[in-house]
């Protein structure tokens, strides 16, 4: 597959992603300088001084932002047969090979994944009242789709890194669906974890969804960092650069006055946003009878 063929896609909303998603086309433009990068951002004009970039505008739709992300894959389909999406926050390492035969093969390749019932698992006997709402939502999410209850096929994917290369439309309705998904669990109250919505659309449209080393692509992820570093596999010396560069950026230094301004801005947002769902909720279980079925 030649690059081409394939793009990079993120979502940057707000200053700190926006600045944040800067940093990556910069690793972009020196490791994989012929890709299109596709960034769907509420300020294009960011992006306007570099030609790798493919700027839209888009104004967050949910609750909050994470269900968004289909909307990056939508336009990046829309122009290519496969994208990686990747977190603005991430950082690219070594160059990116131009043909990667994980690529080629239709459907969703996932840097990390589990199959659903493990999740379900884990629930078993936590005190965690968030995570077993979320169990709880996920399972009747999976009723809402006429699917097994217990999602014994369903892949979770983490959502950071993964590919969706076309499949002969089952990409189109993999979309459609989550869509739906997206404001099913919102409206439930459960706004984070997107990778519980993406599972089941897959599964839902006949999408495949695998695990891969997504050999080619040498990423930094904060969190995911910090795990390798606890399991030896790999240096914070080495790595410092890079957790120095996202918390400067990610965790700027704000005046008291500016946090509690903030903090109020941001609330008010929830909640407005929350009770625009609940305004349209017929409308919503209409489109999910139009468009599932």
């Amino acid at each position: 597959m030649s690059q081409q063929q394939f793009c990079f896609c993120t979502l940057a909303l707000g200053k700190v992603y926006r600045t944040l998603a800067g940093l990556l086309a910069k690793d972009l433009k020196l490791y994989s300088p012929n890709t299109a990068f596709i960034i769907l951002t509420d300020y294009p004009q960011d992006f306007s001084n570099s030609s790798q970039i493919l700027a839209f505008q888009h104004q967050q739709q949910g609750v909050k932002c994470y269900h968004d992300k289909r909307f990056a894959i939508v336009k990046a389909l829309s122009l290519f047969n496969s994208c990686i999406f990747i977190d603005a926050d991430m950082r690219i390492l070594a160059p990116v090979p131009e043909d990667m035969e994980w690529l080629l093969e239709p459907g969703i390749s996932a840097r990390a994944c589990m199959d659903m019932p493990k999740k379900f698992a884990k629930a078993l006997g936590t005190t965690n009242k968030k995570f077993t709402r979320e169990i709880e939502v996920i399972k009747k999410a999976a009723q809402f789709l006429n699917l097994e209850p217990e999602c014994e096929n369903v892949m979770f994917v983490h959502e950071y890194l993964f590919s969706v290369t076309k499949s002969t439309g089952k990409e189109i309705e993999f979309l459609e669906t989550w869509a739906i998904l997206a404001k099913y669990f919102e409206l439930n109250g459960v706004y984070e974890v997107e990778g519980n919505a993406i599972g089941l659309a897959a599964y839902k449209a006949g999408l495949p969804v695998r695990w891969s080393q997504m050999s080619g692509i040498s990423f930094f992820n904060n969190k995911t960092e910090l795990i390798k570093i606890q399991k030896g596999e790999s240096n914070m010396d080495e790595m410092l650069t890079y957790f120095e560069e996202h918390r400067i950026i990610a965790y700027p230094k704000h005046s008291i006055f500016w946090k509690i301004v903030f903090k109020i801005s941001k609330v008010t947002m929830h909640i407005y946003r929350a009770i625009k769902y609940r305004v349209f909720k017929t409308y919503i279980i209409q489109e999910r009878r139009e468009k599932v079925y």
